[in-house]
């Protein structure tokens, strides 16, 4: 394993600690673990925090700032934060408006926000949460009961926390960030594995002409391997699915093509080139595209397709001002 780190044991650590220097005008690191929280914190509105394990950078601390989360928990690599973590960003974000978490669907992720936002409770701060689960390629994995969450819970960040913004009571934050759940869905595909440094060794094989159909973000298994096919053919394949899934005939659709840590951009683009096409092709109108890494999977080489079907207060609140290291308005 050849890696740019000091010590397997000092990774997270060592990440959050540089990602907090690259950034102070935007983040603090808390002194009880991996937590970041905003520099400034924010006051008299819903606070946001979201999390899971390290290795899906700019998710989740680079997405802290103004307008999507005030807090982000970070556990080791692929490893749901624990509880206390989660319980210690809670507490620092807390404001009197309440604090909405948003959890991806894995086991773990879900148990430790839950018993972080019964402590939290007992000390009065209130706390509601929503789990996301966009990827439409399993239904049950090795880390979860039911669908994953993966990159559209980004969407789930943005457009919540700009309601947050605008001063919305914690019920109204929490109903806008289970709309864009119910509206948003995902499927990607990888062509090699990410190395997992305490690991130390590929979490997956693939022969030199094949590649993973549904793959997760921790490198579990997806729907199947089969025989690389050119982009296009690849991109009809997960759009299939995700059409299939939900009605988007008529509508307005937010596009996120997501590199998996190890894609180059020039590949993205020819994929978002055939999504755009087939969109057109089907009267889905694309009302706006994001291309490029907001979720990873350390350095697996792939890539996941994600479409939310939007409405007018959905738009407004895409479009709404950000400011944070990794999205920018």
């Amino acid at each position: 394993m050849k890696k740019f780190i000091n010590g397997v044991d000092q990774v997270e650590n060592q990440m959050i600690q540089g990602m907090v220097k690259a950034y102070p005008g935007y983040l603090r690191k808390l002194d009880c673990g991996n937590v970041v929280v905003r520099a400034n914190k924010k006051e008299g509105k819903v606070a946001l925090i979201s999390g899971g394990g390290s290795g899906h950078e700019p998710a989740h601390g680079g997405f802290v700032g103004e307008g999507m989360l005030d807090g982000a928990v970070a556990g080791a690599v692929f490893t749901s934060p624990t509880p206390d973590q989660i319980l210690e960003g809670i507490r620092a974000i807390a404001t009197d408006k309440g604090v909405l978490m948003v959890v991806k669907n894995y086991t773990g992720d879900v148990m430790n926000f839950e018993m972080a936002a019964e402590m939290a409770e007992m000390e009065g701060i209130t706390v509601k949460h929503v789990v996301t689960n966009d990827d439409v390629a399993v239904d049950g994995s090795l880390y979860t009961v039911g669908r994953r969450g993966v990159a559209g819970t980004v969407f789930v960040h943005k457009i919540a926390g700009a309601l947050a913004e605008t001063g919305a009571d914690l019920d109204e934050v929490q109903a806008v960030a289970q709309k864009v759940i119910d509206n948003v869905r995902t499927m990607g595909a990888a062509i090699a594995p990410c190395i997992v440094p305490a690991a130390g060794k590929p979490g997956f094989e693939l022969s030199e002409n094949e590649m993973e159909v549904g793959i997760g973000i921790h490198g579990e298994p997806g729907t199947h391997k089969e025989a690389m096919r050119p982009a296009d053919e690849i991109v009809d394949m997960l759009l299939d699915k995700i059409l299939a899934d939900l009605d988007y005939s008529g509508s307005e659709v937010a596009v996120m093509i997501n590199g998996a840590g190890a894609t180059p951009l020039m590949e993205l683009f020819i994929i978002n080139n055939r999504v755009a096409d087939v969109l057109a092709e089907k009267g889905i109108k694309v009302y706006r595209t994001l291309v490029g890494e907001y979720m990873t999977s350390i350095e697996m080489e792939g890539f996941s397709i994600s479409l939310l079907k939007l409405d007018d207060q959905m738009k407004e609140l895409l479009d709404a001002k950000a400011d944070t290291p990794a999205w920018k308005e």
